[in-house]
């Protein structure tokens, strides 16, 4: 079975495919040849997501499925959370985005902060949603150079290292986004019997 993930960026892809069983082939908006950027103007994860999913549905007539993820961090209002791609500033620039957090938590006890990831699928005509969060804190300084975003300073609780020290295996073992995709696979496997 072939399925559309509605993105183009190609770290989340590759993690999504290492998820992936084998019956399923992943294909993403470069798979297609779509070059337009896909609209995220939604104040909510939940709203971003079904507008993306609903965009490729709408204009391309395929089933797909689309996600936002948001890093929220209660000491600062659930910060960064829709914006967390854009928090620094429009040009989506992760080491400032990790910078603006570090300075903005200095000097405060609570550093706990989750990922969440919502993830809309559409098949069929019908809409459906899928959540994964993951709990953790937010480090004092950046450690370990793998993953992406904010990988580097989100260590996932019971865990001793940040999401950028792990392999991709070893995140996808706690990711926000693995959890709410195994839900998805969960529901397509139940649905393709």
């Amino acid at each position: 079975m072939n399925i559309l993930f509605a993105t183009s960026n190609q770290n989340k892809a590759k993690e999504i495919a290492a998820l992936l069983p084998s019956s399923f082939e992943l294909m993403t908006l470069n798979d297609i040849d779509i070059k337009e950027d896909i609209p995220e103007t939604q104040d909510t994860l939940e709203g971003n997501a079904k507008q993306k999913s609903e965009y490729i549905l709408n204009n391309f007539q395929l089933d797909c499925f689309a996600d936002d993820t948001g890093l929220e961090i209660p000491s600062l209002n659930n910060e960064p959370g829709v914006r967390s791609a854009r928090y620094a500033g429009e040009q989506r620039d992760s080491e400032a985005n990790m910078q603006l957090i570090l300075e903005r938590l200095e000097g405060k006890e609570d550093r706990s902060a989750q990922f969440r990831t919502v993830i809309s699928l559409e098949l069929n005509g019908e809409q459906h949603l899928f959540e994964g969060i993951v709990s953790g804190t937010i480090r004092t300084e950046k450690s370990g150079d793998g993953g992406f975003g904010y990988d580097p300073i989100f260590e996932p609780e019971n865990c001793g290292k940040t999401f950028g020290e792990m392999s991709m295996d070893e995140k996808n073992s706690y990711s926000h986004r693995a959890r709410a995709f195994e839900k998805m696979i969960a529901f397509l496997s139940e649905r393709s019997k």
